[in-house]
């Protein structure tokens, strides 16, 4: 099955909730949120947000900001979204948005 994962360190009720925002229909997207409460798929994939300045401001135990290409559970391209002045991603989160992984997915096929 061809499909988007989203998924945060986070419980279930809110990724539902966070679905229901987005507009996202379990039932009939391409789009799957799911969470990942005690960060197992965090810690499995090396993607725990350590980062002492997030820390700093009560960021713990989250994930980097990370967009992964998988095909038959083999992981082709993981691109992270961090810099030294933005351990979280957040400012520049470019290198994991669709048009930035589009592009990583076209290079991997070729």
């Amino acid at each position: 099955m061809d499909c988007v994962l989203v998924y945060c360190v986070n419980d279930g009720a809110v990724m539902k909730a966070w679905a229901k925002d987005q507009q996202v229909d379990p039932y009939s997207s391409l789009v799957m949120l799911a969470g990942d409460p005690h960060a197992q798929l965090t810690n499995a994939l090396g993607m725990q947000l350590t980062h002492a300045g997030p820390a700093s401001v009560g960021i713990v135990g989250r994930c980097k900001r990370h967009a992964a290409y998988i095909v038959n559970g083999t992981i082709k391209a993981n691109v992270v979204s961090e810099a030294e002045d933005d351990p979280a991603g957040d400012d520049k989160p470019e290198a994991t948005c669709a048009p930035a992984m589009l592009e990583t997915i076209k290079a991997c096929q070729d």
